[in-house]
């Protein structure tokens, strides 16, 4: 009897899924001095391929202006999906700093952080930072090419 509970329990151990864990990962990015309005910052993943997984930051209060975040808007299928953290605007010159939990599985798997920027009356920056998403990227700084002077996550 006792080796015949000790199969049950064990083949139940094995049929139960795994349990999704995640990990607190700091996003900071200075913005520029651009001398305008206050900038909406969109923060996602996608995999190798382009493909939208989840959005870990949005600072963009007002949803009609969410499609001027071009490539966050395009690849999460122009249903702008909101399912991470969302804030207010970021001012010229200022820092954008956020803890936010990633899916351990996105991790030094083909993944990148993309950000976003666009500002009113301004020019708008599709995927203006992409960097894989790698343990070894953890706290390493890179330029943007539009109104993110510095991004950098820290795991």
């Amino acid at each position: 009897m006792n080796r015949a509970l000790s199969v049950v329990i064990v083949a139940g151990a094995l049929a139960v899924p795994p349990i999704a864990s995640a990990r607190p990962v700091v996003l900071e990015a200075q913005l520029t001095s651009y001398g305008g309005e206050g900038a909406y910052v969109a923060i996602y993943v996608t995999d190798a391929k382009g493909t939208y997984q989840s959005t870990l930051y949005l600072a963009a209060p007002n949803a009609k202006y969410w499609r001027h975040l071009r490539d966050w808007y395009r690849t999460s299928g122009g249903r702008a999906k909101v399912d991470g953290i969302s804030g207010a605007s970021v001012g010229s010159g200022r820092t954008l700093r956020a803890t936010v939990d990633v899916a351990d599985a996105l991790l030094d798997a083909g993944f990148e952080i993309h950000v976003d920027t666009a500002v009113e009356d301004m020019k708008e920056n599709p995927s203006e930072v992409a960097v894989p998403l790698t343990s070894a990227g953890s706290g390493k700084t890179v330029a943007g090419k539009g109104y993110v002077k510095s991004f950098s996550y820290k795991l």
